[in-house]
């Protein structure tokens, strides 16, 4: 059996994930949780064998989310269940540590599939994303994603481009509010960026943030 955990942040999707895996007896639910930070928290502090990974969160997204635990949970099997299929978004989950990659358009047969899957050791795509990374394979220069940010700098995009304000991101962050905004000065200044709407835009452009969020 399987110790799962479930991190998506649209509550019906969750529930209605927690109640499908647990009729089924390959896996036992050890937590769930709908915000990055959180997500963090949970994964640390019960270390699941496999994680169901959204990978636009409030406040943290599955990229960071992976970045930060990866080292310390090696055994842990990832597979992204998500609606965005953006290729840099798909190319930085998998070099974070995903081991899968579903969209959610492609139903729960192939989420079912694609979890068996991943949590038995194997690579598995739902068939968009397999068609994405072909294309990227084929054309290796388009879709570039921003490796020059630090963690913290995207972290901060995301967060500026979720409209919260520097109060807020210094209070998510535990950092000052000079400390905020000496950061986004500096991203601006990398993308050649003069102000928050123009970030915002840039987020979305590499799928950072989703337009709900924005």
């Amino acid at each position: 059996m399987y110790r799962l955990i479930i991190i998506e942040d649209q509550t019906a999707i969750r529930e209605m994930l927690v109640q499908i895996l647990k009729m089924d007896s390959n896996y036992e639910l050890v937590g769930e949780a709908g915000d990055g930070q959180t997500a963090v928290q949970l994964c640390l502090s019960t270390s699941p064998d496999v994680c169901v990974l959204d990978a636009k969160l409030p406040g943290l997204n599955g990229v960071d989310i992976l970045r930060r635990i990866g080292k310390k949970l090696p055994q842990m099997r990832v597979l992204v269940f998500s609606g965005h299929e953006n290729p840099v978004l798909v190319r930085e989950m998998l070099e974070a540590g995903a081991h899968g990659f579903v969209e959610k358009t492609a139903g729960l047969f192939e989420f079912k599939k694609g979890l068996e899957t991943v949590a038995s050791g194997g690579t598995y795509f739902g068939p968009a994303v397999a068609a994405l990374l072909r294309d990227v394979v084929a054309n290796p220069s388009s879709n570039q994603a921003p490796d020059f940010l630090t963690d913290r700098e995207r972290e901060i995009l995301q967060l500026v481009a979720e409209s919260h304000s520097t109060k807020e991101i210094a209070l998510k962050l535990s950092i000052s509010g000079k400390t905020v905004d000496n950061h986004r000065t500096n991203l601006m200044k990398k993308l050649n960026l003069h102000n928050v709407a123009s970030l915002t835009r840039y987020a979305l452009e590499i799928g950072l943030v989703s337009p709900s969020t924005s």
